[in-house]
């Protein structure tokens, strides 16, 4: 699944390509999504001019001149790429897990502007589209979900006393978007390393330090995920074609029996399995 940095980088290359456009048709080949696209779906896009595009957490949101907002979340597999009709066989993907040769039956959504259009593609269809009628709607819609860490409100406050008297293991903390939003296995893994904290550990056994670290990790991995175009992972490009860096950087993540990055350390990376994901950790720093 995109993380906060891959849906960020999607975020900032549909900004780039279709801010201030205004839609022109969309058909709909399928509206059997995670949530069912409803049957007025296209008239009330139609005509309705892109004013800008923000994400929270892994959510994209597309604000309409209607001052109603388009959310879009990718799913699992979702990935959506620009057609520039002057290229027509210019096909850019902005999204996550792909391939460059995306089978055409899951092509479920194509979105229509004046010179290039968007086609929404899914082979497991757990992405959805929701059309939210005003601001209020839209914080409501996202009212489940944790602070971003980026946000003043992740602070050290809120996870002592988010954590206290918790046995839930850290790693399935930070992965958990009603605590945290935006991160995802990937980024666990890799600020836990920097942490030095096991995955394993009961979150109410953390110190105050432990914490301190958490918060400031989690920011300096996402930024710097986001500095380097996300994580390519099975092809993952942007609006220009090219590949996410990241993980070149990967501490700990699919690194599995190799040595520790630590130049201190003699350990090596363990996989093991924390609620049915991949989790790879130092067996000797982050005991």
């Amino acid at each position: 699944m995109p993380e906060l940095p891959e849906v960020e980088i999607v975020k900032q290359s549909l900004d780039q390509k279709i801010k201030s456009k205004k839609i022109i048709n969309i058909i709909i080949k399928n509206r059997n999504l995670r949530f069912k696209i409803p049957s007025n779906f296209e008239n009330l896009l139609r005509n309705k001019i892109i004013k800008k595009i923000t994400r929270y957490s892994k959510y994209l949101v597309l604000h309409l001149s209607d001052k109603t907002y388009w959310i879009i979340h990718l799913g699992m597999s979702g990935t959506i790429h620009l057609v520039n009709k002057n290229k027509k066989k210019f096909l850019t993907n902005t999204s996550f897990y792909n391939s460059i040769n995306v089978p055409q039956k899951h092509n479920h959504v194509v979105i229509i502007f004046k010179d290039l259009k968007i086609i929404y593609n899914d082979p497991r269809r757990f992405g959805f589209f929701k059309l939210i009628k005003c601001k209020d709607d839209l914080n409501k819609e996202f009212s489940h979900l944790g602070p971003e860490p980026f946000l003043k409100e992740f602070n050290l406050k809120y996870i002592i006393n988010y954590f206290k008297d918790k046995k839930k293991n850290i790693k399935n903390f930070l992965i958990d978007q009603s605590f945290v939003s935006g991160i995802g296995n990937i980024y666990a893994n890799e600020i836990l390393f920097l942490c030095k904290i096991n995955p394993l550990m009961e979150s109410k056994k953390l110190k105050k330090k432990q914490c301190e670290k958490i918060i400031y990790f989690s920011k300096l991995v996402l930024k710097k995920a986001i500095k380097k175009g996300g994580s390519s992972i099975k092809n993952f490009k942007n609006t220009s074609g090219n590949n996410g860096l990241f993980q070149t950087e990967f501490k700990v993540y699919q690194r599995e029996n190799l040595n520790c990055t630590d130049v201190n350390c003699k350990g090596k990376i363990k996989k093991i399995f924390v609620s049915k994901r991949s989790t790879f950790f130092c067996n000797k720093c982050q005991k």
